[in-house]
């Protein structure tokens, strides 16, 4: 049996760093769930699909293609054969992420897709996102909610981003929050057997090591 490692929180809590590390050492595959959401929104904006008409997003969403590399040191994201990595993280595509993310069309389709992704790892994976915990893998074996302060995740998203305006960053992050714990399908939570740790004071490789050290044991 594979076992999974679940790593869910909200925007900016580190979890696509941690994650990648806790993968790379303890040689398991990675998947970036966030990132298949983010691809499937470049698809849906490609098409010249209203993004905020559930409708026509679950009609076209059927008809992209999704591929997810799980190299956690080169993972790689497809939609309809085109290499999306740079373009997902754009502001066009994640200023229209969160609509497409809650069209229960959409999150069924990827799921279903992140569930093949992971019964194919041969060894372990470690998969990260909103809903790993809850949803997508409720018997992982290991549970994780990351979280941090919001300053710290403003701080850290702005870095990453290339954004000067920190606060700017804070107030986006929280309405995405607001976003994804509300919404009625799959809705950012944590697990209830999910264990809580806080990068807040953390480095980045000391949160790396708590999770490794949670998983050996």
């Amino acid at each position: 049996m594979t076992h999974v490692i679940a790593i869910d929180g909200p925007s900016g809590s580190g979890k696509s760093s941690t994650s990648r590390g806790v993968a790379t050492k303890l040689g398991y595959a990675y998947l970036d769930t966030g990132a298949m959401y983010r691809a499937m929104t470049w698809a849906m904006l490609q098409r010249g699909i209203d993004v905020n008409d559930a409708d026509a997003v679950a009609a076209a969403a059927a008809d992209v293609t999704l591929t997810s590399g799980t190299d956690p040191q080169d993972p790689t994201i497809h939609a309809d054969g085109v290499d999306v990595s740079e373009p997902i993280r754009g502001d066009e595509v994640t200023a229209a992420v969160s609509p497409v993310a809650t069209v229960p069309q959409v999150r069924q389709q990827l799921v279903d897709l992140q569930r093949e992704l992971i019964a194919g790892a041969a060894d372990g994976i470690v998969v990260e996102g909103r809903d790993i915990g809850t949803v997508v893998a409720p018997d992982a074996s290991l549970k994780v909610y990351l979280v941090a302060d919001p300053v710290a995740r403003a701080q850290r998203r702005a870095l990453e981003l290339g954004v000067e305006d920190a606060e700017a960053m804070r107030q986006a992050l929280a309405r995405r929050d607001a976003i994804d714990s509300t919404r009625k399908t799959a809705p950012l939570a944590q697990a209830d057997d999910a264990v809580v740790v806080d990068g807040t004071h953390l480095t980045l490789d000391e949160v790396i090591d708590h999770i490794v050290g949670l998983a050996q044991r």
